[in-house]
């Protein structure tokens, strides 16, 4: 695949290609010809000598500081240099890619003012398998991701760090050799246009979106397997109950559920016998309330990202009638707000199943399930301690889930004195979508044993799906075992597109 980068913006789709695909990348005609346009705006004001942020005068707090025409240049590098001051751990290669053909794409819509050579710098780095080292802090998310980006143009100038192939750091010089590729210099206002962007907060909201689409919808499969192992209910899961509170998530959420419980033996045994369970506990009852509306958040945070996928994130920024003018539009808001919203979101997620975990493994509400899942229990202590790391992790989301929106730090002598923490606010989301993950694989295990127990009566064809992609590695119910590895294959199942391409298959429907 090849991803074609138009002056109009790019697709998510585009982003998950080049991010985790390695797909390659390509400027289209009308792109180069955007950016050649305005380009030649740049050149006439530098030659008419106006002063212009960004292309005669410093940056931030400097703003008000001419710079001499023969130093315009320079001023491009020093910023690059300046401005490649994070520190940390290096981020992971899809995020470096995913910022990197972001700011191509704003680059690309033509209103940045620099050479189309600048952006073919970019994605030459991004086909050749060049990923700057971009370290972890940095960022404030407002001018956008500035010491991030500077990390990925630094390495165009043939200077910086670069992942190396035993993942350490390597010589960007050394790199760009190696690929046959040259250093560039950089004209006025380039360097500026190469770094003012959210293009590191968006590349990983991207990225999350995709993840929490797909962990949403595994949520209500391990709901519906715990109900199935735990003998409650389908009925609240009924459509006419949802639509008299017509929220589309929720709607989404409980027709998958319902979908999910059918062709039960499990089910069949106690559907007519209303004396077991007048009411299930809420963390089964109302699991569709609760991941539905983690569904409707992602539906806010897909639209939010959308527009940024089509928005102008630079400073200034060149309008086609001539005019070079300063925006805030590279201001991290809308991205961490919805960051943080989505974090919130999904750390219910996790907390209402591992509420269903908790319910499985305790024998007086687990409706004769043998205690911890163990068939011998007392020697053996079956998933109990699964059920602690589940804990664990569940607090740990709580704390990730405090927004990082709501702070802000001013910065360059007060010039920027309120920013938006979006970077600190999309990091933080991936490590809630990453936890997330082990919390459902977590309730997946749990089921899947409390299914086992429930033999001879078999489950539903979702629940033999379950059963049968995780008893290869998990085996039995019977004596203890070496429980991490085991709960390490069933993390990968869970976030892998398989077992639920497999039931989807089984129920004849997308989830």
């Amino acid at each position: 695949m090849t991803v074609i980068v138009q002056p109009t913006g790019i697709e998510p789709a585009d982003v998950l290609a080049v991010a985790r695909g390695d797909a390659k990348v390509e400027l289209s005609p009308a792109a180069i010809e955007a950016m050649a346009t305005s380009r030649a705006i740049v050149d006439g004001i530098e030659a008419s000598g106006r002063p212009v942020y960004g292309v005669s005068t410093g940056f931030g707090a400097l703003a008000n500081t001419s710079i001499a025409p023969e130093r315009r240049a320079e001023l491009q590098h020093a910023l690059i240099r300046s401005h490649a001051a994070g520190i940390g751990a290096p981020m992971p290669r899809e995020v470096v890619r995913a910022m990197m053909l972001l700011r191509v794409r704003s680059l690309a819509m033509g209103r940045s003012g620099v050479r189309p050579v600048l952006a073919q710098g970019l994605v030459d780095l991004l086909n050749h398998g060049i990923t700057p080292w971009v370290p972890e802090h940095g960022s404030l998310g407002a001018s956008g991701d500035l010491a991030p980006l500077a990390h990925c143009a630094i390495v165009l100038l043939g200077e910086g760090w670069v992942v190396g192939k035993d993942g350490g750091r390597a010589s960007a010089a050394e790199a760009l050799h190696t690929a046959g590729l040259r250093p560039l210099e950089l004209a006025a206002k380039e360097g500026l246009a190469l770094i003012n962007g959210t293009d590191g907060m968006l590349g990983m909201l991207l990225l999350s979106i995709a993840d929490a689409e797909h962990l949403f919808a595994m949520a209500d499969v391990t709901a519906a397997l715990a109900t199935e192992a735990m003998l409650g209910s389908e009925r609240p899961f009924l459509p006419e109950l949802h639509a008299i509170r017509p929220h589309p998530g929720q709607a989404a959420s409980a027709a998958n559920i319902h979908r999910l419980l059918q062709g039960s033996a499990i089910m069949d045994s106690h559907r007519d016998d209303l004396a077991h369970a007048v009411q299930d506990a809420y963390s089964i009852r109302c699991a569709p309330q609760v991941a539905g509306a983690a569904r409707d958040t992602l539906d806010f945070v897909r639209v939010t990202a959308g527009r940024e996928l089509i928005s102008v994130v630079d400073n200034p920024v060149v309008l086609p009638d001539g005019r070079v003018e300063s925006t805030g539009n590279f201001h991290g808001a809308p991205l961490g707000f919805a960051a943080d919203f989505l974090a919130i979101a999904a750390a219910e997620v996790g907390a209402i199943s591992e509420r269903r975990v908790d319910r499985l493994l305790d024998v007086t509400r687990s409706r004769d399930l043998p205690p911890f899942l163990s068939p011998d229990a007392g020697v053996n202590s079956g998933l109990m301690i699964a059920q602690y790391t589940a804990a664990g992790i569940v607090a740990e989301n709580r704390r990730l889930a405090s927004p990082a929106s709501v702070d802000s730090l001013p910065t360059s002598g007060m010039q920027e004195d309120h920013v938006s923490m979006g970077w600190a606010a999309t990091k933080k989301l991936r490590t809630v979508l990453d936890n997330l993950t082990s919390l459902l694989a977590v309730e997946l295990l749990s089921a899947v044993r409390g299914l086992q127990l429930r033999a001879p009566i078999t489950p539903s064809p979702a629940g033999r799906a379950a059963v049968e992609a995780v008893e290869p590695f998990a085996g039995k119910p019977g004596p203890d075992i070496f429980l991490a590895p085991v709960l390490e294959q069933t993390r990968t199942v869970l976030a892998g597109p398989a077992l639920r391409a497999t039931i989807e298959a089984a129920i004849g429907a997308p989830l």
